[in-house]
């Protein structure tokens, strides 16, 4: 991987996205202030490239990256400066927006660009049955209503796999991933467990992606929730060997420590 970022050192439109993807990567392995760092970077070679939205886009990618680990602040300041970079216009940037707001709990926003978003693409199969789906759902999260939640994301299951291509933004997977919060959010652990299983299942599909690693964490709460205290121990030793050079003040690794501790 360094190799590969030496090589686009300096290079317009190639530097920016080697950059990206290492700061996906360290946030995988919950080194969040490397990510960050490697997330400024990539912004600002974008900037330097004259490729503002891309920019936008990883702040976004950041933004979803912090909230999903507890850091709703870093989250926050990550959508200001996407913001900053002007409106969401493309559809990918928008959903990514949309996502980051969503799981940083600002409803009225993330309601916002979906809205938007559905009356722009009525006939874009990836908006109406995997994007908007998503953001649907996590709102109904939001609202306290987990049954809302997963009847929003009925419309995912058939399409949850694919992949909509090199669009800069993800996408794989993440109905699954908020379908199993909304089991947690109803006490049924095991339709929980499967749906974290999936992303576990299909890591050429999910990569680097932040719920790749998070998977682990939730799976083992879905197995605790379940009453399978060896099967959630092992989830719970699985996600924190991944973490095990993570930055120590991360909220959900916290949380994930004190969880496991109970078990024991």
């Amino acid at each position: 991987m360094a190799q590969q970022v030496n090589w686009a050192a300096n290079k317009p439109a190639r530097e920016d996205v080697l950059l990206e993807l290492e700061a996906d990567t360290a946030s995988y392995f919950g080194m969040l202030q490397n990510s960050e760092d490697f997330s400024h970077r990539a912004v600002a070679s974008a900037i330097r490239a004259q490729k503002g939205e891309r920019a936008a886009s990883y702040e976004a990618r950041a933004a979803v990256r912090n909230a999903l680990s507890g850091r709703i602040r870093e989250a926050r300041l990550h959508l200001h400066g996407a913001s900053a970079r002007g409106a969401a216009k493309g559809v990918d940037l928008q959903y990514g927006t949309a996502l980051a707001l969503a799981f940083a709990c600002d409803s009225a926003q993330a309601q916002a660009l979906i809205d938007e978003l559905a009356k722009r693409r009525p006939d874009d199969s990836i908006v109406q049955f995997n994007y908007l789906p998503t953001i649907r759902a996590q709102l109904a999260l939001d609202r306290n209503d987990p049954s809302e939640a997963i009847e929003a994301l009925q419309a995912a299951v058939s399409y949850e796999f694919g992949s909509p291509g090199n669009t800069g933004f993800w996408s794989c997977l993440y109905p699954a991933y908020v379908r199993g919060e909304a089991y947690l959010a109803i006490h049924k652990g095991s339709a929980a467990a499967a749906e974290f299983q999936k992303i576990i299942d299909h890591r050429g599909i999910v990569l680097n992606q932040p719920i790749g690693v998070l998977a682990h964490l939730q799976l083992g709460r879905a197995y605790a929730m379940s009453g399978d205290a060896l099967k959630a121990k092992e989830a719970y030793q699985d996600f924190l060997m991944l973490w095990k050079d993570a930055d120590p003040d991360i909220p959900i690794l916290k949380q994930a420590k004190s969880e496991y501790a109970k078990l024991q």
